[in-house]
């Protein structure tokens, strides 16, 4: 005896090629904490902690990112060096060179870009100022992309071991 209504749904089987397309606008992290770089290490340093982050993006004042600035930079170039964090400031530390990516990347491509290019966090950019990050972190934690972020970790720390 059959009780009941039965639904039979035939969902299509997508390969990764085909699957489902998230971008970076669906993940990143919105509105990120940045900094100037005329503010000093000290000030970076205590952002670093305070928000319990890695990097901060560098910005100049309308808001177009020009440097990236990490915790090992400051350890590096400031620490290291016995240089005065008060006095130093964060453009003398920070990274000039900035990878970015735009809202509409997919996380598939952002994720082979970070691996490519050896960093964890990525700036994203739209109409040349910044609009949010992503971290290696992130793309992990989205399951059509965190095989990606997996190759991408896989690159960088292969590249740290040949150091």
């Amino acid at each position: 005896m059959l009780v009941g209504v039965y639904f039979i749904c035939f969902l299509p089987i997508l390969s990764a090629e085909e699957g489902i397309k998230t971008k970076l606008q669906d993940i990143m992290t919105q509105s990120p904490v940045g900094i100037h770089p005329d503010e000093s290490v000290a000030v970076a340093a205590r952002m670093l902690t305070r928000y319990n982050i890695g990097a901060l993006p560098v910005c100049d004042d309308e808001g177009r990112i020009c440097g990236m600035v990490t915790d090992r930079d400051l350890v590096t170039r400031c620490m290291a060096s016995e240089r005065s964090a008060e006095h130093l400031r964060v453009r003398d530390v920070m990274t000039g060179r900035v990878i970015s990516a735009t809202p509409d990347m997919e996380t598939g491509a952002a994720a082979h870009l970070m691996g490519r290019e050896q960093i964890r966090r990525l700036p994203v950019v739209e109409n040349g100022k910044l609009c949010g990050m992503v971290s290696l972190g992130d793309l992990a934690s989205r399951v059509e992309s965190s095989i990606d972020a997996g190759d991408a970790l896989s690159d960088i720390s292969a590249n740290i071991s040949s150091r």
